[in-house]
């Protein structure tokens, strides 16, 4: 290893142990292409010109050493990796404050059935489309300091469940400032890390600060490995819409306002595409003030995110859902000061072979296990109802949890959730649900965006389950620290339950 490989914090062989070694070798340093890293030069032309370099040869390593690189676009290219030295950091520039401005949003793609954000990829930071065997590795970090968290809603005419029930309160005008419309955002970028199809592609090891709307976007990529990432953001962590073959593992989310590692399957390439095969390891999420993890503090002052309900930050599939999911493990993973795992689908995809399994959820600001069918139908005409099936979730440790939110399952008169098994579910409530709210009777409310709040005060404290046929409780247990009026469970219109070992229901 020469001087420069030592300085850029590579190891001994660090080269031949990267994703694609057969191009590895080539190497190209993005200071002999003019960057300065002096975080006051832009440098995302001399970056550009390292990959355009690489790609030429064939593929090749890029190579940013020690310094703050300041930048708008950077267009990845198949073959080639990003590297991202030991104290390297790649800024993103304010068009308010520097000459220059992201790649505009792509023409002719249809936003109407999903948001701006999830609609475009080039108005990014880092963006790559069609690319084959790419990577980006730490240790460095990507800031996203020009970012915008912002976007315009969906075009969707009939809007039933457009926004959740939590946002009802909200002026046009609040709304109008987390949505501008789609001409303020041109010229801005509103994801650190934008990836359209594509396949072979890792990220790992670097950090990333602020991300804007998305931090991390994938949208039909297979074949795709996150590992080892730290994001402390402030809106959405990981995205992973219509993907397949995807491994996402000991990564730390950190997203008081949005989700941190969430699963979709949109509209947004013009057809609906299950989600499909993807593992989540081994993960931490949380919903601490943004920034408080990364250096540490771990602060807790905010209590709400932007729609109004306590602060998010968790993992989810969904809310968009018109290809529904396939296959999906969640294991080993942790939730802190956070919302619980939530799975829904609204848009008509059916979700089915979903285990979640080893689950610690500490200080819960909503309901530590929820599952939604709803019938938002967020889609073209013919969208019917989905489903969701075969569903197993297991050895669960949940404490801390507000009063208001049991563990929660949600079907649809005449489409029941299918065969759910709840094991070794340990669950930790505040207490204190009075008679009144033990006597409530949820509405439906199936077309509005789904989240555990969206049905108030639930009737029982330890599980609430509607429109459910096959239900199975094995070793379900919890308890509540002060005294609480209403009934463990509440079950309507469920058949097919079976309860074994589970204290509760004696």
């Amino acid at each position: 290893m020469s001087r420069r490989d030592v300085a850029l914090g590579l190891i001994a062989g660090g080269l031949a142990t990267l994703p694609f070694p057969a191009h590895a070798a080539r190497r190209f340093d993005v200071r002999d292409h003019g960057a300065r890293g002096d975080g006051r030069a832009i440098d995302s032309d001399a970056i550009n010109a390292a990959i355009l370099a690489a790609s030429a040869a064939g593929g090749g390593t890029v190579l940013l050493p020690r310094g703050r690189y300041l930048c708008f676009s950077l267009r990845l290219r198949s073959r080639v990796t990003l590297l991202l030295g030991e104290g390297a950091v790649i800024e993103a520039a304010d068009p308010a404050r520097h000459a220059g401005r992201y790649d505009l949003p792509e023409a002719g793609t249809d936003q109407l059935y999903q948001d701006f954000g999830h609609s475009h990829w080039h108005n990014s930071l880092i963006w790559g489309e069609d690319v084959e065997e790419v990577a980006i590795l730490g240790p460095g970090m990507i800031h996203g300091v020009g970012l915008t968290r912002d976007g315009p809603g969906a075009r969707w005419r009939k809007q039933a469940g457009e926004r959740p029930l939590s946002m009802q309160g909200m002026t046009d005008a609040q709304i109008a400032q987390l949505e501008p419309d789609a001409e303020k955002m041109r010229g801005l970028g509103n994801k650190a890390i934008a990836l359209k199809n594509g396949r072979d592609i890792r990220l790992s090891g670097f950090t990333i600060l602020k991300g804007g709307h998305f931090a991390i976007l994938a949208t039909g990529t297979q074949r795709l490995t996150i590992d080892g990432l730290t994001i402390d953001t402030d809106r959405d962590g990981i995205d992973l819409d219509c993907v397949r073959d995807v491994r996402v593992e000991r990564c730390r989310v950190n997203s008081p306002n949005d989700d941190a590692i969430v699963v979709k399957s949109s509209h947004a390439l013009g057809r609906a595409i299950a989600a499909e095969n993807i593992l989540i390891r081994d993960c931490d999420v949380s919903g601490y003030d943004m920034g408080s993890m990364l250096d540490g503090t771990c602060r807790m002052t905010q209590q709400f995110a932007p729609d109004q309900d306590r602060v998010t930050g968790r993992i989810k599939l969904g809310t968009e859902s018109n290809g529904g999911y396939r296959n999906v493990r969640i294991e080993d993973c942790r939730f802190t000061h956070c919302r619980g795992l939530a799975l829904e689908t609204v848009d008509g995809g059916v979700m089915e072979h979903v285990v979640a399994r080893r689950l610690t959820l500490r200080d819960v600001t909503t309901a530590p296990l929820f599952l939604r069918l709803g019938d938002r139908r967020r889609g073209p005409d013919g969208t019917g109802i989905g489903a969701i099936r075969d569903i197993e979730i297991s050895e669960v440790d949940a404490r801390g949890i507000d009063l208001r939110f049991p563990a929660a399952l949600a079907g649809l008169p005449g489409h029941p959730l299918r065969d759910i098994v709840l094991r070794d579910v340990h669950l930790v409530y505040a207490g204190g649900g009075t008679a009144a709210d033990a006597r409530r009777r949820p509405a439906e409310l199936a077309d509005a965006y789904p989240e555990p709040s969206m049905f108030g005060v639930l009737p029982s404290w330890a599980l609430w389950a509607r429109h459910v046929d096959g239900l199975t409780l094995d070793r379900f247990t919890a308890e509540t620290r002060t005294p609480d009026a209403r009934p463990a469970f509440a079950f309507d219109d469920v058949t097919h339950l079976s309860m074994r070992d589970t204290p509760l229901a004696d």
